[in-house]
């Protein structure tokens, strides 16, 4: 089973930033680097707590618990289902524009809206908390000059301890909006 959001290897890296626009993937949405470590591990995380919510579930069934059930099941899948979107944050290109996605929004730019794209030393959040520490974000500016929020850091969960692979990623998205933008 391909998972596509987990940049299932298929022989070929469309994640390398010499390839920043494999023609294969034309009109499909892909994020151009793989999730990283302490994402993957937390999502990972929330999952085996789903496991241990839907095992409670089967006991309160047993038990004869039908309300207990229906909210334990409940909760189970709003944990699945957030970990799942916690897989898919990040910035992710085709050739109709640049999607950001967070944990609870989505941001679509069409190239033609986007004004520039840019990598640059600033404050930025630690894995996401309030801590800020110095360290490098991939800037998206519209095309009016208004900046979204920096969400592909050397600082969050896909590339805290990998500068190369942040690096890399920001090329390759630099190299993206380069080719496509009109």
């Amino acid at each position: 089973m391909s998972l596509s959001f987990l940049a299932a290897d298929s022989g070929h890296d469309e994640y390398a930033a010499d390839a920043a626009l494999p023609h294969h993937v034309e009109d499909r949405w892909i994020r151009p680097y793989r999730p990283g470590p302490w994402r993957v591990a937390a999502a990972a995380m929330l999952l085996v707590l789903a496991s241990y919510l839907l095992f409670a579930a089967v006991i309160m069934g047993l038990a004869g618990n039908g309300p207990g059930v229906a909210m334990t099941v409940g909760a189970a899948v709003l944990v699945i289902l957030a970990a799942l979107r916690l897989l898919r944050v990040g910035f992710w290109v085709s050739t109709r524009g640049l999607r950001q996605v967070g944990l609870f929004y989505t941001t679509t730019l069409p190239w033609n809206r986007v004004g520039d794209v840019r990598t640059a030393q600033q404050p930025v959040k630690w894995l996401g908390l309030p801590r800020t520490v110095q360290g490098q974000a991939l800037v998206v500016s519209r095309s009016g000059g208004e900046l979204l929020r920096p969400l592909l850091t050397d600082h969050n969960a896909d590339f805290l301890g990998r500068t190369e692979a942040f690096d890399q990623a920001a090329d390759a998205i630099e190299t993206w909006a380069a080719q496509l933008q009109r």
